[in-house]
């Protein structure tokens, strides 16, 4: 009886685990292989992928050289493929040692594949989880990679994946502030899947020969913007929790501040602070060096004093469709040193202020104690247009619709 049993028992375990997903399941476009794995075939495939690359919960390398897909070349982003490099840290080339493919970082001497690289494929695969933010750079890698493949004649096919942070907010970059970080102008948080913001970047001209690029996108079934959607797997080693990856937005703009926003710690984009906070804020925090995350820390070995986010409620928070402002106002009114609140060389941070939120004008309305009400006011216009522009390229509705 207890064999009879036991072989029930893993019956239904193997039965649960082939069982298909409700029909409303959100499916990444990598999830959903039939409707690409024939334009694979008989094909040399080169691929620009990271951890978040997945299918099911394998990696979609894996899971496609086991189906017989001839993968030539994996492309990497910054943190490298196997996200092993701390954040604008060099990645050198390699070969992958769990596939044996050899790996072309993107992120060291060179930001696109050269010719030769291209060479050695004949369709181009692009399927990377974004966290929809200007400043995140994977949005530039995929431009590069869109440029290569127009000027070698190559398709290119992106698997979308769904934004988590899928509102629309912040200034329009100024382009007299275009930096590695923010090439595009758009707001901060841009409101669209990288296969949307694919369709725009050809659409409206950002990319060089954009009328020669073969784009073909494997959209996300059961999806509408501003859906909840958990990510399987951190997007890169400083966004490890979901509560990181919905407070970066507003978060990063710590990049261009004398604070420290949680490198050195388990916790960044979480917590921000500064030894010279102390005695305004009772909760604190060390930063130590964690290599691969944030090897030499803005204060590091310092008890830094600040703001704990680690348990603010991030479903109000997502409610409002904003980022948060209020805590850089609060934090530099609170700073004793407003002279190098802002000081980007002083903390040694490759960012400033303008280069984050994108416009000259905000540092000063922070210090000159300008409203939150009235700093968005000067963020209406840009993003009314920006709206108007985005549903051209929209493949997914919006959840309020």
């Amino acid at each position: 009886m207890k064999r009879i049993l036991c072989l029930f028992v893993c019956l239904m375990a193997i039965a649960a685990a082939n069982a298909a997903p409700p029909k409303d399941t959100i499916l990444t476009g990598a999830d959903q292989t039939a409707l690409y794995l024939p334009l694979l075939k008989g094909k040399r495939v080169g691929m620009l992928v990271n951890p978040t690359s997945i299918i099911g919960r394998t990696p979609i390398v894996d899971s496609l050289k086991k189906r017989g897909v001839n993968i030539t070349v994996i492309f990497g982003p910054e943190h490298g493929f196997r996200a092993n490099a701390q954040a604008g840290e060099h990645v050198k080339d390699e070969i992958d040692p769990v596939t044996k493919i050899p790996v072309v970082s993107l992120y060291g001497r060179k930001r696109k594949p050269s010719k030769e690289d291209m060479a050695k494929i004949d369709v181009m695969i692009y399927d990377v989880q974004d966290v929809g933010c200007r400043f995140y750079t994977n949005i530039n890698t995929m431009r590069d990679i869109m440029e290569v493949c127009a000027e070698t004649g190559k398709p290119m096919i992106i698997l979308d994946r769904p934004n988590p942070n899928a509102f629309i907010d912040g200034p329009i970059l100024d382009m007299k502030y275009q930096t590695g970080i923010g090439r595009f102008p758009v707001p901060v948080t841009h409101g669209m899947t990288v296969g949307e913001f694919a369709k725009m970047v050809q659409g409206e001209g950002w990319m060089e020969h954009k009328d020669k690029l073969k784009l073909r996108v494997i959209p996300v079934k059961n999806y509408k913007h501003g859906m909840d959607y958990v990510l399987p797997i951190p997007p890169s080693p400083n966004l490890p929790t979901q509560q990181s990856v919905l407070l970066y937005p507003s978060t990063c703009l710590f990049e261009g501040i004398y604070l420290n926003h949680g490198r050195g710690t388990d916790w960044p984009f979480m917590v921000m602070g500064s030894p010279e906070l102390k005695g305004i804020y009772s909760f604190s925090y060390t930063p130590r060096s964690i290599p691969g995350k944030a090897a030499t820390p803005l204060f590091m070995g310092q008890e830094c004093f600040g703001l704990d986010l680690r348990e603010y409620d991030i479903s109000e928070y997502r409610k409002k469709g904003k980022i948060n402002i209020q805590w850089v106002m609060e934090l530099y009114k609170a700073h004793p040193h407003k002279e190098k609140f802002f000081d980007s060389k002083l903390s040694n941070q490759m960012n400033t202020i303008e280069s984050l939120i994108g416009v000259g004008e905000f540092r000063q309305q922070i210090i000159d104690g300008v409203s939150e009400a009235d700093i968005r006011k000067t963020w209406a216009p840009g993003i009314a247009k920006y709206k108007v522009m985005r549903k051209k390229y929209q493949i997914y509705a919006d959840l309020a619709q």
